[in-house]
């Protein structure tokens, strides 16, 4: 949802494939499955013979390739990514793929995720000469690269990824390989898909079920995935490793019929409104999600109460495109351009109203008094997430506390400032409940859950 309405972003999404006649038109429609996790820009790099190719372009996959791109991108493996802006660069050299050019080779990275070292192997490389053009983590993972002294590529990547802390997930493309590697507690989410003989590998599985692909499994934490002509194989840049995946993937950012480290989130979502409605039951009338992110938990809520499930808010899902110059008085009211209520269902009724995530107060604020305008009677409003009170430094956007409502209110306070009738947040262990990940992976820094909770509990698994 626009910045407007939602205000959490997360950094982007990837996709590569190797061995198909046609590349790029697979890494596009990849691209488009995984829009979700970026809108502000897209790139690709395309392997045509011994060349590497890239084409990068701001807003949507759709907008950064038009057909006669397309159709110019020829070769038979590519990489691509979709970027949301992080760091306020909306100029061309924000978006990813990065491609180096060597004396004797060609190499191409794009990345998900943040390191949390980056200023400090920047520092340390530009005292030994390296130039930086950009801020990109997938510029200071080439340097480390370049300068390593090992003599194979692999040796070198595993050798920079020793170096490198914090969450990621790379691609990396040369004439003669691609290259898939996730951090060593596996917070951000990656994926190996096969479709015949071609291998893939995307930043979740909607991508794979768009192009037909078969899921295979999920890339280990600690590992990286080298595919060429020769096949497939497997190999691990650190013997540290334990899972602890992004909590936020499951609330948010992930697409419902994705699968992360065997979870479906959908389910995942409608578990964590049944815990829910276990944890904090509400009598009322009907029960309304917040649209699209809260449908999945209000579903679930719904079915553990009760209580009947009614869409009481309608999206619009063309006012980004449509209301070009809005009046001042819309605009002071942006919600009511992309949101409305629907009176027929929520006059006169106590509504249970189910959403995500509250992370600065105010769009949730601006949906009770929709409903309320409305005339319905009461707004018991739950959380499928525990309050949002830390900073991220592993590739979502919430970079200081003072953006987070709940790090100074409390959960009484936060409902007195959005006007709700009652606020109740799901427990930390019931969202972990709810996700229900295979502990046996877990590292130590996710509390046994195989999830990182950094974001509520400021226990931070990646330094």
């Amino acid at each position: 949802m626009p910045s407007e309405i939602r205000g959490l972003n997360e950094a982007c999404g990837l996709f590569g494939v190797w061995g198909h006649p046609d590349a790029a038109d697979m890494a596009y429609y990849g691209l488009h499955a995984l829009q979700h996790r970026g809108q502000d820009g897209a790139g690709m790099v395309v392997k045509n013979g011994e060349k590497l190719i890239r084409h990068r372009g701001p807003g949507l996959a759709a907008d950064a390739f038009p057909k006669e791109v397309l159709d110019a991108l020829n070769g038979t493996a590519a990489i691509g990514h979709v970027r949301y802006a992080m760091t306020g660069i909306h100029s061309q050299d924000g978006y990813q793929p990065r491609l180096f050019h060597f004396e004797k080779s060609s190499l191409a990275i794009c990345h998900n995720g943040s390191l949390v070292n980056s200023h400090e192997l920047r520092h340390d490389l530009e005292s030994e000469g390296s130039i930086f053009q950009t801020t990109s983590d997938s510029e200071t993972l080439a340097h480390l690269i370049r300068k390593s002294r090992h003599s194979f590529m692999l040796d070198k990547l595993k050798a920079a990824l020793r170096k490198v802390q914090g969450s990621f997930t790379f691609l990396l493309l040369t004439q003669k390989k691609m290259m898939a590697a996730r951090d060593a507690r596996g917070i951000r989410p990656l994926v190996l898909g096969k479709l015949g003989d071609i291998y893939m590998v995307a930043s979740e599985t909607c991508a794979f079920d768009t192009l037909g692909a078969t899921y295979i499994r999920d890339v280990a934490p600690g590992e990286i995935i080298i595919i060429d002509d020769e096949g497939i194989k497997s190999e691990f840049y650190t013997k540290d490793t334990g899972l602890a995946a992004c909590g936020m993937e499951f609330v948010y950012f992930a697409r419902p019929d994705s699968n992360i480290d065997g979870v479906n989130v959908h389910t995942s979502r409608k578990n964590a409104g049944r815990i829910l409605a276990e944890e904090s039951p509400t009598v009322a009338d009907v029960v309304v999600p917040s649209p699209d992110s809260g449908i999945s938990a209000a579903i679930g809520y719904a079915e553990a109460s009760s209580i009947p499930y009614e869409i009481g808010l309608i999206k619009n899902r063309y006012a980004g495109r449509t209301f070009i110059a809005p009046s001042p008085e819309l605009r002071e009211q942006g919600v009511k351009l992309k949101l409305s209520a629907v009176r027929a269902i929520v006059e006169g009724k106590s509504v249970v109203l189910v959403d995500d995530s509250i992370v600065r107060g105010t769009t949730s604020k601006r949906i009770v008094t929709l409903l309320k305008e409305a005339g319905a009677r009461e707004v018991h409003m739950k959380v499928a997430s525990p309050l949002l009170r830390h900073s991220c430094h592993y590739g979502i956007d919430l970079h200081t506390t003072s953006e987070l409502i709940a790090h100074t209110k409390t959960a009484q306070e936060i409902c007195e400032i959005i006007g709700a009738d009652s606020l109740s947040y799901i427990s930390k262990e019931g969202l972990e409940r709810a996700v229900g990940l295979d502990t046996r992976a877990s590292c130590k820094g996710s509390g046994g859950s195989g999830l990182c909770m950094a974001c509520f509990t400021g226990e931070y698994p990646a330094g």
